[in-house]
């Protein structure tokens, strides 16, 4: 999916796709309709080579029976008495040059006619073993025609052994047709059985496919139309997982897209309004420099608390946009103590006696943290805020509502934990927990503290868990680990006073 520049209201704009047509020759279709043809004429040619093997033993034995019921005829007669013409009748009827008998260990030759000076091959197909019979019947198609073939034998259950001398001009004649006839054949049975292996591929995949290759495209084109989402079929194999999954990441996508839209939108309405509000905290910042010269004691006081949070809403402001539009900026990370960074979230929830939410620093006030000191302010932040929001939707008089942050070092890593005696979050919050707009604990939530967080904490190499949320006790736990030193930063901090002495 191409994503254009942006429309007029700065949200990201989805760029129609256009993927074209594809060539009838390169369908997957044509592809397999080709590929069956092929397989099914390898096939054929695989059944072939026996075949014709076959048919050339079967055409020898049977000019060989032909010849021995002839010899038997000949044999009990006087073959001088047989007249030229009738030998010539008996050896054109079979095709051959002479016909043999051997009985008792004596070959007698019964009838000749032009009687050849050699011979090329002798046969006996009786007890041909099958490689030699196939590589026989190729070479007799391929360079035959011209040989001169000694069959010989028994037939049946005669003792005598009977010979044919025969040129294989004959057989191969008979093979070319026999081979004609089988590839035509080959053909038709190939054309048939690819047509029906195509169709039923076809049905079962071809087309399934194509149509999830058309969600696809047409998603693409229309990302935001919920119209566009592909809807399962509800088949139970590879392609119906395959339609449920593609159907899911589109419905993700989607939504995905307009939580993006939502954020762009936001940061433009947030971008209108940012020069005016700074303009106003300008103002806010004059009046509040003045507030330090009253002598009053409570206004000296309150009036650093109100400078602090008036400059940083000026840095809210101007950085308001970040979340939307850009990554935060990475942590300025110094040495902080963290029990005062905790009072001063404290202060900024606005919590007074009415609320009775009671606010614990368990924190030990020497525990220092390395980490970027307006970042760790708005992690607690959020988390607090959350937690007394959560409290503070519950009106019985006799609930405890408490917020407690504490904390600890194992070794380079200090793990922050806040707690609430709220009612704990719900189920589809934990779901989502630190995903923006789907991870709000409170309806009309956004989500955005979390996940502010999340992205903070993250940028500190650290990691930030939900521990536990149960009714009276949710707790989360954040671990930021100190920043690695560099060895060259080491060495001249350990070479430093040698060098000044």
């Amino acid at each position: 999916m191409a994503v254009g520049k942006g429309d007029e209201n700065g949200g990201p704009v989805a760029a129609k796709t256009d993927f074209g047509a594809v060539p009838w020759p390169r369908k997957l279709s044509t592809k397999l309709l080709g590929l069956t043809i092929l397989f099914v004429l390898i096939a054929e040619v695989l059944i072939f080579i026996p075949s014709i093997a076959n048919f050339r033993l079967r055409w020898m034995e049977e000019r060989l029976a032909t010849a021995a019921a002839a010899s038997v005829v000949l044999v009990q007669s006087d073959a001088g008495e047989l007249s030229p013409s009738l030998r010539e009748d008996v050896l054109m009827a079979l095709g051959a040059k002479a016909i043999a008998v051997r009985t008792g260990g004596i070959s007698s030759l019964l009838v000749v006619s032009d009687m050849p000076p050699q011979v090329d091959e002798h046969i006996q197909p009786m007890r041909v073993q099958p490689l030699p019979a196939m590589l026989g019947a190729l070479d007799t198609l391929v360079s035959g025609g011209d040989r001169m073939l000694r069959v010989f034998g028994r037939v049946g259950e005669s003792d005598m052994e009977f010979e044919l001398i025969i040129p294989d001009k004959g057989l191969r004649n008979a093979m070319l047709i026999y081979a004609r006839n089988v590839a035509i054949l080959s053909l038709l049975i190939s054309l048939i059985t690819a047509g029906l292996v195509f169709f039923a591929i076809h049905a079962i995949m071809i087309r399934p496919i194509r149509e999830l290759r058309n969600s696809m495209v047409a998603f693409a084109d229309a990302p935001d139309d919920p119209t566009r989402v592909l809807r399962p079929s509800g088949r139970r194999d590879e392609l119906g997982v395959a339609e449920q999954g593609l159907s899911l990441m589109q419905a993700e996508l989607q939504r995905t897209l307009g939580e993006q839209k939502h954020l762009a939108d936001l940061g433009l309405a947030v971008s209108k309004i940012n020069h005016d509000m700074r303009n106003i905290l300008a103002s806010a910042q004059l009046m509040s420099d003045r507030l330090q010269s009253v002598d009053d004691p409570s206004v000296q006081m309150i009036a650093p608390k109100l400078l602090r949070a008036i400059d940083r809403a000026v840095s809210y402001t101007e950085g308001v946009l970040a979340y939307g539009r850009a990554q935060e900026p990475p942590p300025a990370r110094r040495i902080l103590r963290l029990s005062r960074l905790v009072d001063d979230v404290y202060s900024m929830l606005g919590l007074d006696a009415s609320s009775a939410i009671e606010c614990v620093n368990a924190v030990d006030p020497d525990l220092e943290v390395d980490a970027d000191s307006e970042q760790l302010f708005r992690i607690l932040t959020n988390l607090a805020r959350n937690a007394v929001q959560a409290m503070s939707s519950d009106m019985d008089g006799a609930v405890v509502r408490r917020l407690t942050v504490s904390a600890d070092r194992q070794g380079s890593v200090s793990r922050i934990f806040v707690e609430d005696t709220g009612p704990g979050l719900p189920a589809q919050a934990r779901d989502n927990l630190f995903a923006a707009f789907r991870g709000s604990a409170r309806s009309g939530g956004t989500g955005l503290g979390l996940a502010i967080a999340h992205e903070l904490v993250r940028a500190h190499g650290g990691s930030i868990d939900l521990v536990e949320s149960i009714g009276g006790r949710t707790v989360f736990a954040i671990a930021i680990p100190d920043q690695p030193v560099r060895l060259q930063d080491a060495r001249r901090t350990l070479h430093r006073p040698a060098r000044e002495a």
